[in-house]
């Protein structure tokens, strides 16, 4: 497979002050846009406080689809210095717009290559990647008189109907992972009738990518569609999840950091991406993401459904890059009508 073939939160209530540092070693303070899970944002500062305490980290978290938004909108005028667990589709297309810095961090050459930018000196670099699939109740969907899919295509069987969850593109880097992935493995005319049918069973697509499982394990919903992680999580919590991998393949995408352009602070910035790429970060990432950019580390995650690696499709993150925009504005004219509000 060549994988070189190559995210709620409202934002106002979303700025986490990284780990406390003092007034005299205060020397510096970072900006840093996030779609990383809130939960997990104090303890990467506080790890990278350790090396650098005159660092202050000041995060902004939100879902990858708002995080991008808001980038290009500030694109003459940046406000965040990092960005630290972007979708890399997302940085693709930042990086075609001339907002990052080039920088290759200390440590780089230790990474898988596919988690770093092919140019000679790369504008970002990977941390972990997530993968498609599909989180079922086995109860709330026996209560339902149903049967398990094997595919996304046996989605869009009206058996499902009103019985299917899944993430607003717009919004959620897991839900464009799946759209952009579904026009690769169908065509762009067979990815469309596809979500068409799929459409009419869906109850509706919330702004996160991991709610839908969520939803699942709770028992709100029998079906839904997030990523894999999150549904071995929630069934190692004793939710009675099936984690399903369609036959036809599953989509993917990579967290990734990168610099902003025209940051006041570079050498900081720098600093931040050093510590993105250590052996200790990495480790860290492991315990949300069962797939690491720095090989040897990641460690078997329970209840990691078999074959998923190994379904992943040849996904085309230019594709995804360069079509993204059209992409989103022809899912939102079609779909939009059962989106969560914001």
């Amino acid at each position: 497979m060549n994988l070189r073939k190559t995210l709620q939160i409202p934002l106002a209530a979303a700025i986490l002050a990284a780990a406390p540092v003092t007034a005299q070693s205060a020397e510096a303070e970072l900006t840093v846009y996030t779609a990383v899970e809130a939960e997990d944002l104090a303890r990467y500062a506080e790890a990278f406080n350790e090396k650098y305490p005159d660092i202050k980290i000041n995060w902004v978290r939100d879902s990858t689809g708002i995080v991008t938004a808001k980038l290009l909108a500030e694109r003459d005028n940046p406000q965040a210095d990092v960005v630290w667990g972007l979708a890399a589709t997302s940085l693709l297309l930042l990086k075609s717009e001339g907002m990052l810095e080039a920088y290759a961090p200390d440590g780089v050459k230790d990474l898988d290559p596919k988690f770093v930018d092919a140019d000679d000196v790369p504008s970002w670099v990977g941390m972990d990647a997530w993968v498609a699939a599909v989180c079922y109740n086995t109860v709330e969907a026996e209560k339902a008189g149903l049967k398990p899919p094997t595919s996304w295509k046996d989605l869009t069987d009206p058996v499902y109907e009103g019985h299917v969850i899944m993430p607003n593109p717009n919004s959620s880097g897991t839900g464009f992972l799946d759209v952009s992935s579904w026009l690769q493995m169908f065509g762009e005319e067979g990815g469309w009738e596809f979500m068409d049918a799929l459409h009419n069973n869906i109850a509706r697509y919330t702004h996160s990518g991991s709610k839908p499982c969520k939803l699942a394990a709770a028992g709100e919903i029998p079906i839904g569609v997030s990523f894999a992680f999150r549904g071995a999580k929630s069934k190692a919590d004793g939710a009675p999840l099936e984690i399903i991998v369609p036959s036809e393949g599953v989509g993917w995408d990579m967290e990734a950091t990168a610099i902003v352009a025209g940051t006041d602070d570079l050498e900081a910035a720098q600093a931040l991406v050093d510590f993105s790429v250590t052996r200790g970060a990495m480790e860290m990432y492991n315990s949300g993401y069962a797939v690491v950019a720095m090989p040897g580390v990641a460690k078997p995650v329970k209840h990691f459904p078999d074959g998923l690696l190994e379904a992943m499709i040849e996904n085309d993150f230019e594709f995804a890059a360069n079509n993204r925009a059209a992409i989103l504005e022809e899912w939102q004219s079609r779909y939009d009508g059962k989106s969560e509000p914001k």
